[in-house]
């Protein structure tokens, strides 16, 4: 497996591991599917913060973006991570993760949150393995498929004050 920036020919393989999440599961609250143009242009906007493992193919995906509008907040990020199902348990997430942390600390960011579903025990398990800590939790704050969801907040601190 290799870990590699993330480049526009990647995006159909993207929107398509994406969507599948955004169908699938509960593990995300929108509904609205990624499109190929709308992944190349993510890829193309965030320089250093997009990255995809792969093997024969594209096994998943990790990238950050600013954590919420405003000057402020612009040393916080927030990211999203997914995998293809065959993938998981092998490492790839944390290969991901570690990645991704790394080029955030070295761009001189400062947190970087998880927002994981309450339908997502795994990835709150996940995400503590990594070092995040338990921030907060926002009760029933989605509806999604007939089921009220839970957002729990999770951070890491990736550089000293």
């Amino acid at each position: 497996m290799i870990l590699r920036a993330a480049i526009a020919a990647d995006a159909p393989v993207i929107a398509t591991i994406w969507n599948r999440m955004i169908r699938d599961t509960l593990f995300t609250f929108t509904t609205d599917e990624k499109t190929d143009a709308g992944v190349t242009t993510m890829i193309a906007d965030r320089p250093g913060a997009f990255w995809v493992a792969q093997d024969d193919g594209i096994l998943g995906f990790v990238t950050y973006a600013q954590f919420r509008s405003g000057p402020g907040y612009r040393m916080s990020i927030e990211h999203s991570i997914v995998l293809k199902d065959e993938a998981r348990g092998r490492g790839v997430g944390r290969a991901l993760m570690d990645k991704a942390m790394e080029m955030a600390a070295v761009q001189g960011l400062h947190v970087m949150v998880a927002g994981v579903s309450s339908a997502n025990p795994g990835g709150v398990a996940f995400h503590s393995v990594l070092g995040f800590e338990h921030v907060g939790r926002m009760p029933q704050i989605a509806h999604k498929n007939g089921s009220w969801l839970d957002l729990i907040l999770m951070q890491k601190i990736l550089s000293a004050p």
